[in-house]
């Protein structure tokens, strides 16, 4: 008889509901989902919609719902050690994703001109506890995080705990560009990507401009990414039936102990996206041949070395380029970044920040 394998979902976003309901659909073994959150209304609905839709399809899925305020001190620890995880998947934030659709206040415009790295404080605070508890634990579950995993990987990575990888951003364009092409074979196909790359697949064709995410099909780079793939096309929103949907295949082979290749952000806490491979639960790098290991590392990191938020091997984070600018005008001590140590103290100084500005029309 097969075990039945656990996955831990904390969150009740829209994210964490695509998730969710992509497990429902698709597990072909036993699967327990555990899903966490603060919102009991939400947590019985996205139970029984989940539950829905195992019947509906016919697979092997219960989901529990657990009442969890990982703000509370102490949450993240009794959430790992009662639910005893195969796999934990933490897609709760502090800062919802629809902020990059926004520009009604203050804030939402240091976001659209600063760049996402704005929020990566507000999206570290609860995956770092979840990490945190899971070291003190001792928890061996890979934990899968999904908030703005290219950049908040490299923190928790830096804080000292294990995170395996994302989930969407370079998985969005792969998918995308697979199915334009009619590459169902997914091995044939390899990007390079970083989340500041998808901001142009927002715009029309004619409009795209900047650097272009790198392609291979067959072992070829594509010459011109932004002709070939002319006809994908983002929406201005957060493309959560992408990028939620993505990281679902992963999930279940974890859980499982099954094979996997595809694309994901930030796996080991690297900068950007790969293509990756899985083999007896452990991650690697599945570069085209023309690519080494530091070439592909070097070109994501130097997106936040021009604008962002770069982790330095001290455990200091510093803010870059435009966005440190923006950042200086409302908060000069903010904008000179932060020991990774200290983003508990960070984080109230920041929410302080966001707080003030969102109320600034």
């Amino acid at each position: 008889m097969t075990r039945e394998a656990t996955v831990l979902l904390s969150g009740t976003g829209a994210f964490a509901a695509r998730i969710l309901f992509d497990i429902a659909a698709t597990a072909t073994a036993p699967t327990r989902v555990v899903l966490a959150g603060r919102n009991r209304e939400r947590l019985q609905w996205l139970k029984v919609a989940a539950g829905a839709r195992a019947a509906i399809f016919g697979t092997p899925v219960i989901v529990v719902a657990r009442e969890t305020d990982l703000l509370a001190e102490g949450a993240a620890v009794a959430m790992i050690q009662e639910t005893a995880p195969d796999v934990v998947v933490q897609a709760a934030s502090v800062q919802t994703s629809s902020v990059i659709a926004g520009s009604g206040d203050a804030w939402s415009r240091l976001v659209a001109e600063g760049g996402l790295s704005a929020t990566a404080v507000f999206q570290a605070l609860l995956s770092a506890r979840v990490a945190v508890a899971m070291t003190q634990l001792g928890s061996s579950a890979p934990l899968i995080n999904c908030s703005f995993p290219d950049v908040v990987n490299g923190l928790i990575k830096a804080l000292g705990h294990q995170v395996i990888c994302g989930m969407g951003n370079v998985a969005i364009l792969s998918s995308a560009f697979a199915a334009d092409q009619n590459l169902m074979d997914r091995s044939r196909i390899k990007v390079l990507a970083h989340y500041q790359n998808l901001g142009t697949w927002r715009r029309a064709a004619e409009a795209r401009s900047g650097p272009s995410p790198r392609v291979w099909i067959d072992g070829e780079e594509v010459a011109d990414v932004f002709d070939t793939f002319r006809n994908v096309k983002l929406t201005p929103e957060p493309v959560i039936d992408i990028s939620g949907a993505s990281g679902v295949p992963l999930i279940l082979s974890l859980a499982e102990g099954r094979p996997w290749a595809g694309h994901v952000p930030g796996p080991y806490g690297l900068p950007g996206g790969y293509p990756v491979q899985l083999t007896n639960g452990v991650l690697s790098l599945d570069l085209p041949p023309s690519l080494s290991r530091e070439e592909a590392i070097s070109w994501n990191t130097r997106y936040e070395e021009e604008n962002g938020l770069v982790v330095g091997s001290d455990g200091q984070a510093r803010y870059t380029g435009v966005l440190r600018e923006r950042l200086a005008q409302h908060s000069p001590a903010l904008a000179e970044g932060f020991a990774v140590s200290d983003l508990e103290e960070v984080y109230r100084s920041m929410h302080e920040l966001r707080t003030k500005l969102q109320q600034q029309g």
